[in-house]
């Protein structure tokens, strides 16, 4: 198999130099943010089968509270994917 050439390396300005940005780290935001994600969603969830009679909002919206858990697990996971 016939290898493949290099490009040339593009030296123009406006690219921005490697030491200003690593792209090997992520914002100090996004494990706290995961974190919180996912424990409030797990704590939603738990608290809906749990106390749903004794906190009047939640038995008022019913089977919603499982579509809020679950959209703050699922925060949490696609939070996930930016950690490096």
């Amino acid at each position: 198999m016939p290898k493949s050439r290099r490009r040339k390396k593009d030296d123009s300005p406006a690219q921005e130099p490697r030491e200003a940005r690593d792209p090997g780290v992520s914002g100090r935001w996004v494990v706290p943010t995961m974190l919180t994600l996912l424990i409030l969603g797990l704590v939603w969830i738990v608290a809906y089968y749990l106390l749903r009679e004794e906190i009047p909002f939640m038995d008022s919206i019913g089977g919603w509270n499982l579509v809020i858990g679950m959209g703050l697990i699922t925060g949490g996971f696609i939070t996930a994917t930016q950690w490096k």
